[in-house]
């Protein structure tokens, strides 16, 4: 288990990377506790960022990339590890505990960030990877002068169809409103586009093919009729959950499984803290992210402080 750390940070999405930064300039004795090979997290995924200040049209890659090279240049130490379960230790100290072993440590922010929402119909689990995708920069180019379907309206349903009509020959939109809830900009970029089509009103009741997709089961949510629209590949962008799972009964939640927490990142248990995507929030954006793990590393600050 080693020496009694500063802080452990769980998760290397934007959160964990600039609380990473932030930890090295204030001189913590801090690891970050990373799940994946590749640091970024859902950002990773994103084709282009056009919204980060300095760097329109970034790809996510990219920008992960940099935020990690800061993170390192300041001496920040790294750990690809699965965390299991965190709990308390002796005083006010609290124990990490991994698939590569344990930690002990005097502060702990939560920044393992969120996964995709899934529809839950027939089909979706058995012809995942198949021509089920949740990803359409990851996926997007098997499907080259195809035909796919994109399911959801806000900004990620949005920004996945119009780069999937950049190479498939036609893209269906699938939302169960008749408006979209993405960002004004992108709804006109992508109504402008002659090879996407709309379906409003209606809902994914099936995905099918054998060994492949086929095609999507929707239902029309006013007339109630059912038909199948054929399709190669369907993109599922319905929202995301947080990352919870080793968290449980750990901090107080909201009914959506949110950590509670405001922007300084202080949750229901002294010396936990939370930022990015897990902790409830109005605005999930790589920004206010950012600015997460800068506010939380403050606040283990002043608890190292009065505590310590």
């Amino acid at each position: 288990m080693g020496d009694v750390l500063d802080l452990v940070i769980v998760g290397s999405g934007p959160a964990g990377l600039c609380g990473a930064i932030y930890a090295q300039r204030a001189r913590l004795d801090a690891v970050v506790l990373e799940q994946n090979y590749i640091s970024g997290g859902q950002v990773v995924n994103t084709y282009e960022v056009d919204n980060y200040p300095g760097l329109p049209g970034v790809s996510g890659m990219e920008l992960s990339n940099q935020f990690r090279a800061h993170a390192e240049k300041l001496g920040t130490k790294f750990v690809q590890a699965i965390v299991k379960k965190i709990e308390t230790g002796e005083g006010c100290l609290w124990k990490i505990i991994t698939d590569k072993g344990e930690y002990l440590t005097k502060s702990v922010i939560l920044a393992a960030g969120a996964v995709h929402s899934k529809l839950g119909v027939a089909g979706e689990e058995e012809l995942a990877g198949m021509g089920v995708s949740y990803c359409a920069t990851c996926d997007g180019a098997f499907f080259k002068n195809r035909v796919t379907a994109v399911v959801g309206g806000g900004d990620v349903a949005v920004e996945d169809a119009i780069f999937l009509a950049r190479g498939c020959k036609k893209v269906y939109v699938v939302h169960r409103r008749d408006e979209l809830r993405a960002a004004k900009s992108l709804q006109e970029k992508l109504l402008s586009l002659d090879n996407v089509e709309m379906v409003w009103n209606s809902t994914v009741e099936a995905i099918e093919g054998d060994d492949m997709v086929s095609g999507i089961r929707i239902k029309d949510k006013v007339s109630g009729d059912e038909s199948v629209i054929p399709v190669d590949g369907v993109f599922i962008a319905v929202g995301i959950q947080p990352n919870v799972e080793y968290f449980q009964n750990l901090v107080d939640m909201d009914e959506r499984g949110y950590i509670i927490a405001g922007e300084d990142g202080v949750t229901s248990q002294p010396g936990i803290f939370a930022a990015g995507d897990i902790r409830t929030k109005g605005l999930r954006q790589i920004i206010t992210a950012a600015s997460d793990g800068a506010n939380a590393v403050t606040s283990v600050q002043n608890y190292l402080v009065s505590h310590f």
